[in-house]
């Protein structure tokens, strides 16, 4: 039975059951609810990417501890490696690829680093 007390409303959706139940019964509207990203697994990772004009970067990524402790290791990676480098966004990146040295100088740091990415 139509309740005709009520204006009806342009955005109103009804939607009905013939099924199981009374006969015209109205069923409540299911709505999604919004997942939460996934967080990505802890750890550190060394990843190298080609950026332009063929150069290669070694990025180490999920050291934990304060930016202090970051840019200090950013310096020693940098001095092991020979290499010049930085530190963003947690991120410290070092140029050309030196995956090898930055694993063997992070093993010796008392860290477990795993190679993220293809090869």
């Amino acid at each position: 039975m139509i309740d005709r007390s009520v204006p009806p409303d342009d955005n109103a959706r009804l939607v009905y059951s013939t099924g199981q139940g009374s006969a015209g019964q109205v069923k409540p509207e299911r709505r999604r609810t919004p997942t939460a990203p996934r967080e990505p697994e802890p750890g550190v990772r060394i990843r190298l990417e080609r950026r332009g004009s063929g150069r290669l970067v070694t990025l180490v990524t999920g050291i934990p501890g304060p930016a202090g402790t970051l840019s200090a290791l950013a310096r020693s990676l940098k001095t092991a490696c020979g290499a010049g480098g930085t530190v963003k966004d947690r991120t410290i990146e070092l140029q050309g690829d030196h995956r090898d040295a930055v694993e063997a100088a992070l093993h010796g740091c008392g860290y477990k680093p795993r190679r993220a990415g293809g090869s």
